[in-house]
């Protein structure tokens, strides 16, 4: 069965390896050296530290497994060329009708970052910029209420 292609950019590529990399190198050893340590002091596996330990290793065996996944399944997204048109990989600013302007980047799934205005292209936002052309009026049904913005620029 093939497995959904996840377009992320080069650099979200590169920083799920970096991630990858270091839980594989570094984070595994830790865990399974906590593990040991747990089982060595207390001499029995249900102590809190062990079972402490062990979800741990569980949460990183199971973030390995969604990382190696996912770059299995990258598919670049090019730099937009179209200026005029939202697309995957633009950088899109918004006005609303107070005159307050937003940058909001669009990218694939996994490398969603609100915080830092990187919104996916599944999301309500992104699905409403998808297409946009400069000038047109984007009507945003989000969580906190409708939102009405211009599009003010796409790079």
């Amino acid at each position: 069965m093939a497995s959904k292609s996840v377009p992320l950019t080069k650099e979200g590529l590169a920083k799920l390896q970096q991630e990858l990399d270091h839980l594989v190198n570094v984070r595994r050893a830790e865990v399974a050296q906590r593990m040991h340590d747990a089982k060595e002091m207390v001499g029995a596996q249900n102590a809190p530290e062990y079972e402490d330990a062990r979800n741990e290793q569980a949460f990183v065996e199971g973030r390995i497994l969604t990382l190696e996944t996912i770059i299995q399944n990258a598919v670049i997204i090019k730099e937009a060329h179209d200026h005029m048109r939202v697309s995957l990989g633009s950088s899109v600013t918004v006005q609303d009708h107070k005159g307050n302007k937003q940058t909001y980047v669009i990218v694939g799934s996994a490398e969603t970052d609100p915080k830092g205005h990187r919104i996916s292209n599944e999301s309500p936002v992104g699905q409403a910029l998808l297409g946009k052309s400069v000038g047109a009026e984007v009507k945003v049904n989000a969580p906190a209420g409708a939102l009405l913005w211009t599009i003010v620029s796409v790079d």
